[in-house]
């Protein structure tokens, strides 16, 4: 049983955010494809044609909402917030709405945060449905155990325009280097300088000569994930889009904190002696 089927509560009006994960066919959940198939119209924010085909197969009323980007001279924060008003049109309208998200819909993606706020805000019913993300695929396809050695992602912008820490102890991921630096929200990449920038922050916990890992996911069945390896000095030449990710392994082995470790051994002595 879905959320349309069992909420009967608040205004007829309903949405429901699913993500189709990754790949294509093959990361979609039983449960996403049921709230595709329910509902009344579905929004779908793909950049791939051939995808949008794809879902059309699962429901007649599939509108894209690509066509809402502009060219350059519009911030894509205004292009998310017409997402969010015309989907919330339709749930005001008394209709079951889908919006259907790559990966997982509330990773890297403001829109279905803000509409699920929206509509649950004035009384209808709203539920975001999990998906395989890009971070599932990366620990699998690098052969990553974040619980290892402990994992930090940011959105690599975030490194410039904010004062944050780094652990070089554990693996850093670095998502849409691609745009890093961005400060319009209107392109859709910047450039080697951009990123020089942001390896001269990087370079103030890691060597430059530390090697980093490129990442994209494989978006098809037949394709294979591309996985390359550069020094970090060598990251502002090398081309890179908004899909791909940038991995730093630690630069540091662990380090015991042997003052934390010798008050647990007391407190276990402590116990074993109660």
């Amino acid at each position: 049983m879905t959320s349309y089927e069992s909420s009967n509560v608040g205004p007829p009006g309903r949405i429901a955010c699913v993500g189709l994960g990754m790949t294509l066919g093959s990361h979609l959940t039983p449960l996403a494809r049921s709230y595709i198939e329910q509902a009344d119209v579905v929004f779908a924010a793909l950049s791939d044609g051939l995808v949008e085909m794809w879902l059309t197969r699962m429901h007649p009323d599939v509108r894209s909402l690509q066509r809402y980007y502009g060219n350059g001279d519009k911030s894509r924060l205004t292009t998310y917030r017409e997402w969010v008003a015309v989907m919330m049109a339709e749930v005001r309208a008394g209709r079951t709405v889908c919006a259907v998200f790559y990966g997982h819909p509330g990773v890297f993606a403001w829109s279905p945060h803000e509409v699920i706020r929206q509509a649950r805000g004035e009384g209808y019913a709203a539920h975001m449905e999990p998906g395989v993300s890009a971070e599932d695929c990366l620990y699998a396809d690098l052969g990553i155990d974040p619980g290892r050695f402990g994992c930090q992602h940011f959105e690599a912008s975030q490194l410039l325009f904010f004062e944050r820490r780094i652990d070089a102890f554990g693996y850093l991921v670095l998502w849409q280097v691609g745009l890093v630096g961005d400060q319009s929200l209107k392109r859709f990449s910047t450039g080697p300088a951009y990123r020089q920038v942001l390896v001269e922050r990087l370079a103030e916990d890691y060597p430059l000569d530390h090697q980093v890992i490129i990442y994209r996911g494989a978006t098809l069945p037949v394709h294979q994930p591309r996985i390359c390896h550069v020094a970090l000095c060598d990251l502002p030449g090398t081309d890179l889009t908004a899909e791909e990710t940038v991995v730093l392994p630690p630069a540091q082995p662990l380090r015991r904190n042997r003052a934390m470790l010798d008050r647990l051994s007391a407190l276990d002595e402590a116990k074993a002696e109660a």
